[in-house]
């Protein structure tokens, strides 16, 4: 079964997306860091997505708070 997509307290950088979207398909977030990274270097509006995920995902605080 998938985790669900939220931000974690611990392991984040900046906004936790990345780890985020690394425990969702399980890899590591240095690993989803550096895909990020290099697909910045490609045209497209990946900057923009990751702030949007960013305001979007729940931290892993409030996901808490807000669980059934």
């Amino acid at each position: 079964m998938a985790s669900s997509l939220v931000r974690p307290t611990h392991g984040r950088m900046i906004g936790g997306v990345c780890a985020a979207l690394a425990q969702r398909f399980g890899t590591s977030a240095g690993t989803m860091r550096v895909i990020f990274v290099v697909s910045c270097l490609l045209p497209g509006p990946q900057f923009l997505l990751y702030l949007a995920l960013w305001f979007l995902l729940p931290s892993e605080k409030s996901a808490a708070r807000h669980s059934w």
